[in-house]
C-alpha cells in the first residue's frame, strides 16, 4: 500500500531526483513548492515535478508572510550569524516546514520529506520544526539516506530522464529567497580559491558597480519607505535588492561553523538584507539609550544562534523576539546612505525620537552642557579603580 508524502520541492537537483527515488519506494509524492522569493519559473517546476513522477504539485505563495513574520523580526534583532550571515535560508526553513505540515493536513499525508543532506543544518531545522508542529509524522530525507554524491545524482537524473539544470561542469548548490542567496559546492569547497564570477547573480562586480544615494525610512524598527516612497514589505525588499545589488553590495564569503560540528565554506549574496540591516542599526544608534544598545547586542547574538540552530518554534525564540520588539517603538526615522563599490556609507540620519541633542553635543555657541559637573562625576566614576589601586599598593608593601 502506497503512502502519501508531501515533499518540499525546490525544483533543484536533490528534490527532483528525490521524487523519482521516493516513488520507486512506494510513496505517492505531492511536490510542494513554497514561494519565499526565489523568482522561479513555476510552470517549469510543475512540469519538472510531474516528469519526475509526482502525483500532485502544489504551489504556495508565502512571500508576504515570510517578510512580515520572519524577516522583519530578524531585522529588528540585527540578526547575523557569526557577525555576517543574515540567516536567509535559516529563516525560511521554519516557514517551509509550517507550510508542509499544512499541506499534509489538507491531503491526509502520512509523511513529509525534504532534500537536506546528513551533514547540513537544514535537516535539523526541518526535522525539529515538523516534529514540533505535527508530532508523529514520518520524516524522510532521501539525500540523507541514498548515499549518492552530487555527481551520482546528476548521472541518476540523466539515466531516468529527470530534467535538471545542474551539470558536472557547474555543480553549485544554490538556495535563494527574498533575504539572500547561498552558493556552495564545486570549487568553493577549497577555502583558498577565490569565488569564480559565475557564482554571483544578484550583485554587480564591486569594481564596476554603480554609485548612488538612497534614503530608507523606518517606523518602529521596520522599513517602510525608500527615497520617501512608502512601500509594503515585499516591494521594499525587492527595491532595496535592486539598489544594493547594482552597487555590488551584499557579497559574503564565510567559513561557517555548522550546527553538526563541521566548518563549511559558504558564499552568500544578500544585497537587500545587508543594506537594510546597516540602516536599521544606524537608526538604533540614534534612538536607543547606551545601556539598552549594549544589552540588546547580546540578545541579538542569541537570537541569531537560535534561528540558525533550527529552534524557531520554541519558547526561547518567542521570548527573544518579544524582548527585541519591546525595544523598537522609538526606532523611527530615516537613514541616508551612499552606495558604491560593494559598500554602503552612512551620510546622515534623523528621527523624531532622536536622543542626540545639539545643545549638549556642540562645542560652539549654545552649549548647554554643565562642564563643571564633570569634575564630580569623574571623582565618583574613578572611585573603585582608585580604591583597588590603593589596596594593591598596601599589599605590595606588606
Amino acid at each position: 500500500m502506497t503512502k502519501r508524502l508531501v515533499l518540499a520541492y525546490s525544483g533543484g537537483l536533490d528534490t527532483s531526483v528525490a521524487i523519482h527515488w521516493l516513488t520507486s519506494r512506494g510513496y505517492d509524492v505531492i511536490a510542494t513548492t513554497i514561494d519565499v522569493g526565489e523568482a522561479k519559473d513555476t510552470e517549469l517546476l510543475m512540469r519538472r515535478a510531474t516528469a519526475a513522477g509526482a502525483v500532485d504539485v502544489r504551489l504556495v505563495d508565502l512571500k508576504e508572510a515570510f517578510a512580515e513574520q520572519f524577516l522583519w523580526p530578524a531585522l529588528k534583532a540585527n540578526a547575523l550569524y557569526q557577525g555576517c550571515y543574515p540567516l536567509a535560508t535559516a529563516l525560511a526553513r521554519p516557514l517551509l516546514a509550517q507550510a508542509l505540515c499544512q499541506v499534509a493536513d489538507e491531503t491526509g499525508a502520512e509523511a513529509i520529506a525534504h532534500g537536506s543532506t546528513g551533514k547540513g543544518n537544514d535537516q535539523v531545522r526541518f526535522d525539529v520544526a515538523i516534529s514540533t508542529l505535527r508530532p508523529g509524522t514520518e520524516i524522510v530525507a532521501p539525500a540523507r539516506e541514498w548515499g549518492l554524491t552530487r555527481e551520482d545524482e546528476i548521472r541518476y537524473a540523466a539515466e531516468h530522464g529527470i530534467p535538471v539544470q545542474a551539470t558536472l561542469d557547474a555543480p553549485f548548490s544554490v538556495d535563494a529567497n527574498l533575504w539572500g542567496r547561498s552558493i556552495e559546492g564545486g570549487v568553493l569547497e577549497d577555502p583558498w580559491m577565490a569565488p569564480p564570477a559565475e557564482c554571483y547573480e544578484w550583485t554587480a562586480d564591486p569594481e564596476e558597480a554603480e554609485e548612488q544615494e538612497v534614503t530608507i525610512g523606518f517606523e518602529a524598527g521596520a522599513p517602510v519607505a525608500i527615497d520617501g516612497v512608502p512601500l509594503d514589505p515585499v516591494p521594499l525588499i525587492l527595491a532595496a535588492h535592486a539598489l544594493a545589488g547594482a552597487s555590488g553590495i551584499g557579497r559574503i564569503d564565510l567559513l561557517e561553523d555548522r550546527l553538526v560540528g563541521i566548518k563549511s565554506r559558504e558564499i552568500y549574496e544578500a544585497p537587500a538584507a545587508t543594506l537594510l540591516l546597516q540602516a536599521h542599526k544606524e537608526l538604533e544608534y540614534l534612538t536607543l539609550p547606551r545601556e539598552l544598545l549594549q544589552h540588546k547586542a547580546g540578545i541579538e547574538q542569541t537570537f541569531a544562534q537560535t534561528v540558525y540552530n533550527g529552534l524557531w518554534f520554541t519558547p526561547l525564540r518567542q521570548a527573544l523576539q518579544a524582548y527585541v520588539e519591546s525595544t523598537q517603538a522609538a526606532v523611527t526615522g530615516e537613514v541616508r546612505l551612499a552606495l558604491a563599490h560593494g559598500g554602503a556609507t552612512v551620510l546622515g540620519r534623523r528621527s523624531p525620537c532622536s536622543l542626540y541633542s545639539h545643545d549638549l553635543a556642540t562645542y560652539g555657541a549654545g552649549d548647554l552642557f554643565d562642564h563643571k559637573a564633570a569634575v564630580g562625576f569623574i571623582a565618583l566614576y574613578g572611585l573603585q579603580s582608585q580604591a583597588y589601586a590603593k589596596a594593591g599598593r598596601k599589599r605590595a608593601h606588606a
